[in-house]
């Protein structure tokens, strides 16, 4: 039994480093698309097309490798999360779909440009979204009876799921805005600051509300946040998200570059340590824990060995992107 809850905890924690850096990396990707409709036509919105044209693609690597490994460890709760979360999976897809098909359309059909733009952005917003709701509809529990999903088609869609797609929203704009800030230079570096500033406080508004309703919903929630002694180490979590905060607002103030962008990370890490605090050992909240929804231990070993191997080469070949495209975008075309 010791053996097995390693195992579970091993692949619990590369699932949630998968989902972690799919969500820092395509989320920049995803904001920019967001923001796009503030930026004007021409050069404004070829130099922020240009910042991500070298990494977007591979940065869903990520969501292919949480997703299948979700699927691979943990395929009980991959049976009841996905038939949960149907509309909010395909919506996903659709957006992620319309995001890279205009992303290398918009250069080689000009004439249709606009349409294109509106593409980019729309499919932006819709994955966005989707995820954001997605996240809500996990944390505020999915009914299970008989190891299968028993609620109905539109559980997932609540007050609350409603927020976190919000919060999710606000979340990826300043990533892609604080992005822009290091990437690219004259009109669109102001624009992404004075963005920023605006989304920084968007966002952190918006992490104060979801973290000020998550323990309403479940009393194991409140008990977590708040029962002694646990809350003398989650109370660290908002603590340093305020801290952060300032330091976020103080490189825009300072005019600095690759700060803010940093700063946005760790702010996003702070959250994703708050959802493990919610969750953490439930991978259906309140229903099912990584333990029972764990793949045979063979299953776990085979696939582990896999990963030990794969895991460094994929972590490789994007920090060498990165390197190689590091510094500052151009205005021509991606090609």
């Amino acid at each position: 039994m010791f053996y097995d809850y390693d195992l579970a905890t091993i692949w619990a924690f590369i699932i949630a480093f998968a989902v972690f850096a799919y969500v820092v990396m395509d989320g920049f990707d995803l904001g920019i698309g967001i923001l796009f409709p503030t930026l004007k036509v021409g050069e404004e919105r070829d130099q922020a097309m240009n910042s991500i044209a070298p990494v977007w693609d591979g940065n869903e690597t990520w969501l292919v490798l949480g997703g299948g490994g979700l699927m691979a460890a943990f395929p009980l709760a991959y049976a009841i999360i996905l038939p949960a979360t149907y509309p909010l999976v395909i919506a996903m897809v659709l957006g992620l779909i319309f995001r890279g098909v205009a992303f290398e359309f918009r250069w080689r059909d000009p004439r249709h440009r606009a349409f294109w733009d509106v593409a980019f952005c729309g499919g932006s917003v819709v994955a966005t979204l989707a995820q954001g709701v997605m996240l809500g509809a996990v944390l505020q529990g999915i009914r299970v009876a008989g190891r299968a999903y028993a609620g109905g088609s539109f559980d997932w869609l609540s007050p609350f799921s409603l927020l976190t797609g919000v919060a999710l929203l606000a979340g990826y704009a300043l990533l892609g805005a604080s992005w822009l800030i290091g990437k690219t230079h004259g009109d669109v570096q102001d624009h992404a600051r004075r963005m920023a500033f605006r989304l920084g406080i968007a966002t952190l508004v918006a992490m104060a509300a979801v973290s000020a309703a998550t323990p309403f919903l479940a009393i194991d929630y409140w008990h977590r946040w708040f029962r002694m002694p646990g809350v003398l180490f989650t109370a660290q979590v908002p603590l340093a998200t305020i801290v952060f905060g300032f330091i976020f607002f103080w490189s825009l103030k300072r005019g600095r570059e690759t700060l803010p962008f940093l700063v946005t990370l760790i702010l996003f890490a702070l959250g994703f340590v708050g959802l493990g605090i919610s969750m953490f050992p439930y991978i259906v909240p309140r229903a099912l824990t990584i333990w029972d929804t764990a793949a045979p231990e063979k299953s776990q070993i085979f696939m582990l060995v896999g990963t030990v191997f794969i895991l460094p080469i994929i972590i490789t070949y994007t920090a060498w992107a990165y390197y190689v495209f590091r510094g500052k975008t151009v205005t021509e075309g991606y090609h």
